[in-house]
């Protein structure tokens, strides 16, 4: 039955396993009270991501995370599957008409391909460091050895190339721990992932973004991949009304970088 977040009482976090359309279980986690919010990590990572912000979201918001297919505690793919189809089932299964869906990386791509799938579905977005379906990124040697490495399924290489890529800041730097132990444990679970992960009809969003009709802010960190503020800029442009925000001391894995400013941005948009 689809329900009003609001008729919820008042709960502590709480663990599910949700059942994939096509086969399996999806871990997700549900705290706090409010207008539902939706968040969804990127790829190689799980919703470990977003520990440092969910409990002061959770004091304002209805806040739900998953893992990916196949990454954190969800269980491996064995057959194609759509990430699109995954979020649905995340909110059909929770009974959410409608929510916020905050998204980084290859979770930003997919929200915002699910808000054109279900514009009626979306609140409010917001798109941190996202990638964006259709963008064809630029040559470089190193992006070149990450695409081999994901495409031979070589683990031991994606996990090397992904700190040197995607988290300038290093270890040293808020989150950086974690930010290995995720990579780490989801190298080979990514792969497998990938593999399985098939694009939606008509999953070329760049051309697109002008449909969007979601409230939408994009935020991206001052030490991200180059290639991430080119998309950013992209985005504030062509989607109607959108907001962008750039945070100093950030890269990549953004909600463990600068989760404070992170949070106080989120809260100022989020319905």
């Amino acid at each position: 039955m689809i329900t009003d977040s609001r008729e919820r009482s008042d709960v502590p976090p709480r663990e599910v396993r949700i059942p994939a359309p096509d086969g399996g279980r999806l871990w997700a986690e549900r705290s706090g009270t409010g207008s539902p919010v939706v968040l969804l990590h990127g790829a190689g990572m799980d919703s470990r991501l977003w520990d440092a912000i969910v409990p002061e979201l959770a004091r304002h918001h209805d806040v739900i995370r998953y893992d990916a297919r196949g990454l954190g505690r969800s269980t491996p793919a064995a057959k194609p599957f759509s990430d699109v189809e995954d979020l649905r089932a995340v909110l059909d299964h929770f009974g959410l008409r409608r929510a916020a869906l905050v998204g980084l990386s290859m979770g930003g791509e997919s929200a915002l391909d699910f808000a054109l799938a279900h514009p009626e579905r979306v609140a409010a977005l917001a798109l941190i460091g996202a990638s964006v379906s259709g963008h064809v990124w630029p040559h470089s040697p190193e992006l070149a050895a990450y695409a081999t490495a994901r495409r031979k399924r070589d683990t031991t290489t994606l996990a090397e190339l992904e700190p040197a890529i995607w988290a300038a800041m290093g270890r040293t730097a808020p989150g950086g721990e974690l930010t290995e132990t995720m990579v780490a444990s989801n190298a080979e679970r990514r792969v497998v992932s990938e593999q399985h992960c098939v694009a939606s009809g008509g999953r070329d969003a760049e051309p697109r973004l002008g449909d969007i009709t979601a409230p939408t802010l994009v935020i991206h960190g001052e030490h991200d991949h180059p290639e991430i503020a080119v998309i950013a800029e992209r985005l504030v442009v062509d989607i109607p009304g959108a907001c962008g925000e750039t945070i100093p001391d950030a890269d990549h894995y953004l909600p463990l970088r600068a989760p404070e400013r992170l949070t106080e941005l989120l809260l100022s948009h989020l319905p």
